[in-house]
């Protein structure tokens, strides 16, 4: 620089002294130093004055230029090397596969020495839940357990035909009819059986386990009244009801129990969600609590709609008594042997099928309670399969 300044200085034309050619250098190189910038990685520009500006005094455009030219340059150097550094960064931030299931087994580790501690606690918590709800829960699994065994003991009476128990069913009959008035008396104060008919029983419907108990004890005791139907049917003798005429009075009692037992819990629901405006006592609580209550009812509307869509199935069969075949005669019984082969024994009411086989009344009205085929050919004799003549109750139970 001081080169071209005395280069300048000895130019021709140039008037003044050595002074100002001086201090313009001075400027020059302060411009210089100032607009550069040490930073590293960066990119240094130096701009070099052209002959014949030492000369001049610098205006304000030539400084304003000469700085963002400088500024332009630190920038791009700057960026070149952001994004060197951002090309280098996924290399360094590999991780190895393993890892990742390093991390996942300590996660494991945290959860299950959590349980560890907390499972006295637990245990703690559900000792009093037992204790508190003790009677529900006692209750319920003595319900549970009578059911089962009358459900059982029902569908063995059933299957045995002609040699089923007669006081076997009778002690079952009295034995279901005790249990339920048992249970009616000992809870007598509640008046639960109130909502056997559609009415409320005296409890408070703002606790979510009181509507539970209610709707529980309700669905119970529905069970044992159809099913003491049932065993009233099986003390029926054959000679006035036969076996194929039971199955169809079993099918319909049952069906009307399903159906009937739809709609028990409705007033005890409907009850309980509109109780939610009487508790908040506002607007906005009475008009969530009727609009719980309205949406329950179409839910409930459509199951209901399902159901007399099986129980006019059910009643059509009842009515009309399909048969499977018709009676076969003496010559086509002694092409078969006289054996039917369900039974294994000589044929009692043959019954030819269209498959052109011959079975006991009994035997394929039992078998068709459960399948649609034919025993020995499967071809499809009936469309369906006609559940609940065999005696048997549906173990759902109707909550809601």
């Amino acid at each position: 620089m001081q080169a071209t300044c005395s280069h300048l200085h000895n130019l021709p034309g140039t008037g003044g002294s050595e002074t100002a050619p001086a201090s313009h250098c001075a400027h020059t190189v302060r411009m210089t130093g100032e607009g550069s910038c040490h930073h590293p990685g960066d990119i240094h520009i130096q701009i070099s004055p052209v002959p014949g500006e030492c000369g001049e005094s610098p205006s304000p455009r030539n400084l304003r230029s000469g700085s963002q030219s400088n500024t332009q340059g630190c920038i791009h150097g700057r960026l070149r090397s952001h994004s060197h550094n951002e090309a280098r960064q996924p290399d360094d931030a590999t991780m190895e596969p393993g890892e990742n299931g390093s991390s996942s087994i300590s996660e494991f580790r945290c959860l299950f020495h959590w349980l560890q501690k907390s499972l006295p606690y637990i245990l703690i918590l559900c000792v009093k839940l037992v204790m508190q709800h003790i009677t529900g829960i006692s209750l319920g699994i003595g319900l549970l357990t009578t059911f089962m065994y009358a459900n059982k003991s029902i569908v063995n009476q059933v299957f045995l035909r002609e040699r089923c128990s007669k006081v076997q069913c009778a002690c079952l009959l009295v034995f279901l009819a005790g249990s339920s008035v048992l249970l009616y008396y000992t809870f007598q104060s509640q008046s639960l059986y109130y909502s056997l008919i559609f009415l409320n029983p005296t409890l408070d419907f703002s606790s979510f386990w009181e509507v539970l108990w209610i709707v529980g004890i309700t669905d119970f005791i529905l069970k044992f009244l159809f099913m003491g139907f049932k065993c009233l049917i099986l003390l029926v003798p054959s000679f006035v009801m036969s076996f194929k005429s039971k199955g169809y009075w079993y099918m319909l009692i049952e069906e009307s129990c399903q159906y009937y037992r739809t709609f028990v819990p409705i007033p005890v629901w409907f009850r309980y969600l509109v109780s939610y405006g009487e508790l908040g006592g506002s607007v906005t609580g009475w008009s969530l609590g009727i609009l719980l209550g309205l949406l329950y009812l179409i839910l409930k509307l459509l199951d209901f709609f399902g159901h007399l869509r099986t129980f006019r199935r059910a009643l059509r069969i009842f009515l009309t008594r399909p048969s499977y075949g018709v009676t076969a005669s003496k010559r086509q019984c002694s092409e078969a042997d006289d054996l039917c082969s369900i039974c294994q024994a000589e044929f009692q009411k043959p019954i030819l099928l269209i498959c052109q086989h011959i079975f006991c009344e009994e035997c394929i009205t039992l078998w068709f309670n459960r399948e649609k085929t034919c025993p020995l050919c499967r071809t499809v004799i009936s469309d369906h399969v006609n559940k609940w003549k065999d005696g048997a109750t549906s173990s759902h139970l109707q909550i809601y």
